[in-house]
């Protein structure tokens, strides 16, 4: 199994990027997907994911209305748009697949490499 995350970089704060992370030897469709970050010194944690059909999504609260989760069922990738970025979104940045509703509690199966994301103010 591989999640191969890309697209972080260095950004100015009120920037965009957006990451994707594209998904080999699992059944992409049969996994709700979704992305993790950590920033030095603190814990991983929760910041999006989407269901199998991207019906449904979940976003911590702090990216609200900046972030956008999608998936692409066809080409095994999940996406995060990230909006209006804040120097406090700095982190490195981990795709995710798990069971239904599992991600945002901090329960994955799989976790790919980061990728890292710099907002400088």
């Amino acid at each position: 199994v591989q999640l191969q995350a890309y697209g972080g970089g260095l950004v100015q704060a009120g920037g965009s990027l957006r990451l994707s992370c594209r998904a080999s030897g699992i059944t992409f469709s049969s996994y709700e997907m979704g992305w993790f970050r950590q920033a030095p010194g603190k814990d991983r944690e929760f910041v999006a994911s989407i269901s199998w059909s991207g019906s449904s999504t979940y976003y911590t609260d702090s990216v609200k209305g900046r972030f956008t989760i999608s998936r692409d069922n066809d080409e095994n990738t999940v996406y995060l748009q990230m909006n209006s970025l804040k120097p406090e979104d700095s982190a490195v940045y981990y795709c995710a697949a798990g069971a239904r509703n599992a991600l945002y509690r901090a329960r994955y199966t799989y976790l790919g490499q980061g990728t890292q994301v710099t907002v400088s103010s």
